[in-house]
């Protein structure tokens, strides 16, 4: 019996002794689960939480103080390029070293510029002494910044700032529009323009700058700005009494098509328009009466007027079919062609700003700045708006406000090109971690 009773009594004790355990760690575990939960709030927040943050991989240095023209950036390969008024500067993606760098001549300046094609960009440049626009073309290679050939243009009297709708490549060509320093003056587009229309876009090989063709824009247009899509050379016209958009043969430069911008009422010839989009056709179009019409309009390859998209000032982007805005943080996806608002994430907010916006890959990217909070990295599914990833950088390495002016993917890395009339890091790269 006194064995049994040992036995008895010894189980009870263990029995005891686990229950006592229990209770120490439910008693030191609940305040260290909250303090854990806390400080994975408070490092999530703060971008130091891994898995759920953004880290800087990368700065090239400050720039000197730029103007407000000639600032474009590309990406070719594994290489960032970087123009601004003075220079087009190339750097690694991978590691953000210097790789080359094409000084302009002279007092020379870089006041226009085109997408890249190709691996070949369009610089305009501008001898400010002169008073006069964008009088030469360069085509500069971006794998190495060698210059390939140069041609001149005739220059009108504009601010040379605006003058990035002078130039386009695409389908092999490059493509110059031409100016009549009287163009400006708008009773002038009702009489006979000195430069005539068959001499006022031009295409040239785009390699090799060989003259292909010359457009005839139709009688009494003047041509106000470029695009070139893969399959057509469009020009947008200012005619005598309405805008209208033209399309050209990029083989011979002949007339397809010519449409008014307008579908109930003409579009005043002296508005602002710009080219979104050249592959759907989506433009920006800003009349400059109280009451005129501050849309963007879709076309189709054929000129058949699709839609209108009245939009906020958030950032754009066309691609896969839609035209994306994100603003406030938030973004929201329309169909091209109906104009119809497909999918929007919510989560807009006045203190929030979107500085930088990618879509690619089937998936739309956005960098957020908020005042009352962290910056912020969203992905979403491009077809449905679903997030499918959200990241939080950290105060010390992020983007900043207002200072992302192009984002590109490379690989892992998002690369961010920014320019201003202050001294900005070119570029900066960030990844996942």
């Amino acid at each position: 019996m006194g064995i049994r009773m040992a036995e008895g009594t010894t189980g009870r004790t263990w029995r005891e002794r686990g229950g006592f355990a229990v209770a120490v760690l439910v008693v030191l575990g609940v305040p260290l689960a909250l303090v854990g939960g806390v400080a994975s709030c408070v490092a999530s927040d703060m971008g130091h939480l891994p898995g759920d943050a953004m880290e800087r991989v990368w700065d090239t240095p400050y720039d000197k103080e730029a103007a407000a023209y000639g600032n474009a950036a590309w990406a070719v390969g594994d290489t960032v390029v970087r123009s601004r008024f003075d220079a087009v500067t190339a750097f690694g993606a991978r590691t953000g070293e210097r790789r080359w760098e094409y000084a302009v001549p002279g007092r020379t300046e870089i006041c226009a510029t085109s997408a890249a094609t190709d691996s070949v960009a369009l610089v305009g440049l501008m001898e400010p002494q002169d008073g006069k626009g964008c009088a030469t073309v360069a085509a500069i290679d971006l794998r190495n910044g060698r210059e390939l050939w140069r041609t001149g243009r005739l220059a009108g009297a504009g601010d040379p700032k605006d003058g990035d709708d002078v130039i386009a490549t695409g389908a092999g060509l490059a493509v110059v529009r031409d100016e009549d320093e009287q163009w400006n003056d708008a009773p002038d587009r009702r009489t006979r323009p000195l430069l005539p229309g068959d001499q006022a876009v031009r295409a040239f090989d785009l390699r090799t700058g060989a003259p292909r063709w010359k457009a005839a824009v139709p009688r009494a247009c003047l041509p106000e700005g470029l695009a070139v899509s893969s399959k057509q050379v469009l020009v947008l016209l200012a005619c005598a009494t309405e805008a209208k958009l033209a399309a050209f043969d990029p083989a011979d430069g002949k007339e397809r098509w010519t449409v008014p911008l307008g579908a109930r009422r003409p579009v005043d010839p002296d508005s602002f328009m710009s080219f979104l989009s050249a592959e759907p056709i989506v433009l920006d179009v800003q009349e400059p009466s109280q009451h005129g019409v501050d849309a963007h309009f879709s076309f189709g390859e054929d000129g058949r007027r699709q839609a209108e998209f009245v939009l906020g000032a958030g950032e754009t982007a066309v691609a896969e079919g839609k035209v994306f805005e994100a603003s406030g943080g938030g973004v929201t996806a329309y169909d091209v062609e109906t104009g119809r608002k497909v999918w929007g994430t919510g989560g807009g907010s006045a203190w929030t700003e979107t500085t930088a916006l990618h879509v690619g890959g089937g998936r739309v990217t956005v960098f957020t700045h908020s005042r009352k909070g962290p910056e912020k990295f969203y992905v979403h599914d491009a077809a449905t708006g679903e997030t499918v990833d959200e990241r939080t950088f950290d105060p010390d390495t992020a983007p900043g406000a207002a200072e992302t002016n192009t984002l590109f993917r490379h690989g892992d890395l998002w690369i961010v090109a920014r320019w201003g009339d202050g001294g900005e890091q070119p570029f900066s790269a960030y990844r996942t971690w």
